[in-house]
């Protein structure tokens, strides 16, 4: 059996404060206690899910050319497993993909075509795997984070995939969700938290014959290289308030794909929700900004600073249009774009201490090997790096749109 590595909870964070988003230091051991397999792909005769073995268990990836269920997908099919990717016939950043893309992206994978928003969809493409299904991993997560998109999506496609699922055999579903829906103050955390909640009653319903794993991931390395480009062009790095607003122990796709794999076949995942986090200390934006300038060699950081409260104003303008015009969706959408940006500008990535309202980097978990600072060695370095952690719909405000590769 590969080396085992448990996942650690970090000791070193610095605290970031603010009205919005406190970040605190606790002696606290982590809410959350699993052993997580290392990083590197074990051979399918040392996995088995429940007694049975990776290469005749057959795994379902909805989202599977998404920016994290892309690298899932490989993990898995890396891991000996059945993997069968069910994507939409034109995926990826703005439907660019066609199937046969889908097909060149995930070799090793059985392919099959379905729309998970449309129960009907999704239950031909579960018949057309023409075998019982043992494990659903849901990535999906909505496009733009718009309001229709977000019931859409987070709520209603990962419903799907669970009531199909469990048609077609299915006894343990791997829920991709967000650190952030700790705070659901947005349509697509409420979106997403509902179907948590779901997921979790249909197993303590199914006397023991539905198990679950819920990862709630922070930060992705992708949310934080919209900016590297503009610096390297000898723009600012731009940061609210004092850049110590929030804090995130960034993770890379690559060693998420890996924590969620595990929830596949490592039982001491299952019946959990699961904070993780990156490796190494929580980072507030000061201190991103202060890695991607040492980088970059510049030795007189360029920061722009504007107070939170601009977003406040804007917001509320937004706000206020929609609701003289409440049948264009359009506007009731850039008013929640409004309050995404806002989120996160002033929200920390990181456990939520529900007794002190903090948010706590020492309870939240580090799995993996790759650093943010690693990170930005690499897109500093080569500019071809970041075109992997293209945002595309899912840019706030444009930055970082990118396109897919």
């Amino acid at each position: 059996m590969a080396a085992m590595m448990g996942v650690r909870v970090s000791s070193g964070a610095r605290s970031a404060r603010s009205g919005h988003s406190r970040v605190s230091r606790s002696s606290r051991p982590s809410r959350v206690s699993v052993v997580a397999s290392s990083a590197g792909h074990l051979s399918s005769s040392d996995l088995t899910f429940k007694g049975k073995p990776a290469s005749s268990t057959c795994v379902v990836v909805l989202g599977p050319t998404g920016y994290i269920g892309k690298y899932t997908t490989r993990e898995l099919i890396a891991r000996g497993y059945d993997v069968v990717a069910i994507s939409r016939s034109k995926s990826g950043i703005g439907g660019a993909g066609d199937e046969q893309k889908v097909r060149d992206d995930l070799p090793g994978a059985t392919v099959v075509f379905g729309d998970a928003t449309d129960k009907d969809s999704l239950k031909k493409a579960f018949q057309d795997i023409g075998k019982p299904v043992d494990a659903v991993v849901c990535c999906l997560a909505s496009r733009t984070g718009g309001v229709e998109d977000s019931w859409l999506v987070d709520y209603q496609a990962t419903r799907n995939g669970l009531d199909v699922g469990l048609e077609f055999g299915m006894s343990h579903y791997v829920l991709l969700s967000a650190i952030c829906v700790q705070k659901p103050d947005l349509v697509f955390q409420k979106a997403k938290l509902k179907f948590e909640q779901e997921l979790v009653d249909a197993s303590s319903a199914s006397d023991g014959k539905l198990t679950y794993s819920i990862v709630r991931p922070t930060a992705f390395f992708k949310s934080l290289a919209g900016q590297v480009e503009v610096v390297r062009g000898g723009g600012p790095y731009v940061m609210f308030g004092n850049g110590e607003l929030c804090a995130c122990k960034p993770i890379s796709e690559r060693d998420l794909a890996a924590f969620i794999s595990n929830g596949v076949d490592d039982e001491t995942y299952y019946n959990k929700i699961l904070p993780i986090g990156g490796p190494g200390e929580a980072l507030t934006p000061k201190q991103q900004g202060a890695i991607l300038f040492e980088k970059f060699g510049i030795e007189k950081p360029f920061y722009v600073t504007p107070p939170i409260q601009i977003m406040d104003v804007v917001i509320k303008g937004l706000d206020a249009v929609a609701g003289w015009f409440p049948e264009n969706k359009s506007l009731e959408d850039a008013a929640e774009f409004g309050k995404i940006g806002r989120y996160y500008a002033a929200e920390s990535m990181l456990v939520l201490d529900e007794t002190t309202g903090d948010y706590d980097a020492n309870a939240t978990p580090s799995f993996g090997n790759d650093t943010l600072e690693a990170f930005f060695e690499a897109a500093v370095k080569d500019p071809e790096v970041l075109k992997a952690q293209a945002l595309g719909d899912q840019a706030v405000f444009g930055v970082g749109k990118g396109e897919e590769v």
